[in-house]
């Protein structure tokens, strides 16, 4: 089953922002504030956040803490949404034939 955190986690849309810009490499706090109107406790909660849902993990660099996107929390997204791979052609189909069928 997937785990609710992951989608509490990518609810917030800061999150998403920061979850973004790890999708592009690892980074450490400042880094990803550049750009960001946010306070580094505020960073750092956003992080803390992001690392319980299983999405982003850190390692201590030196003074710096760098973080990167998880991929064990990207397959469970991955998981979770092959689940719902096959409606869609189907229901686009159906869609299809609706609007053919208007047409005449």
């Amino acid at each position: 089953m997937m785990d609710n955190e992951i989608f509490r986690a990518l609810a917030d849309p800061t999150r998403r922002a920061i979850f973004e810009k790890l999708a592009a490499g690892r980074m450490n706090a400042s880094a990803l504030r550049e750009g960001m109107e946010i306070s580094q406790p505020a960073m750092s909660q956003h992080l803390s956040v992001l690392r319980t849902a299983g999405l982003v993990k850190e390692e201590r660099q030196g003074r710096f803490m760098n973080y990167e996107v998880d991929p064990e929390g990207l397959a469970l997204i991955a998981e979770w949404l092959a689940k719902y791979r096959a409606y869609w052609p189907q229901r686009i189909e159906a869609l299809k034939v609706l609007l053919k069928d208007m047409d005449q």
